[in-house]
């Protein structure tokens, strides 16, 4: 399992709540980060993906962003997190 989970979020945000929702269920340990309510975590979300959208997720330095639930079990399984 990764060392460092951050998924940046908007609440009420559909992709967020199912991007929680997927880490929740695999039982991943994960800091959440609100970019409405926190400009700096904000700021950082911008500076690690170049743009605004949410949600984002970095683990252990690897970058994904403005993804579904679908794209995150994909590319979760690629970076082999898991092992």
């Amino acid at each position: 399992m990764p060392k460092s989970v951050r998924l940046f979020i908007k609440p009420g945000c559909p992709w967020c709540d199912e991007a929680i929702g997927w880490l929740d269920e695999k039982g991943v340990r994960y800091e959440k980060l609100d970019v409405i309510r926190n400009a700096v975590a904000r700021q950082e979300m911008f500076d690690l993906t170049g743009q605004s959208r949410a949600p984002s997720i970095d683990v252990d330095d690897h970058i994904l962003a403005d993804f579904g639930a679908d794209e995150l079990e994909t590319w979760w399984k690629k970076m082999e997190f898991d092992r």
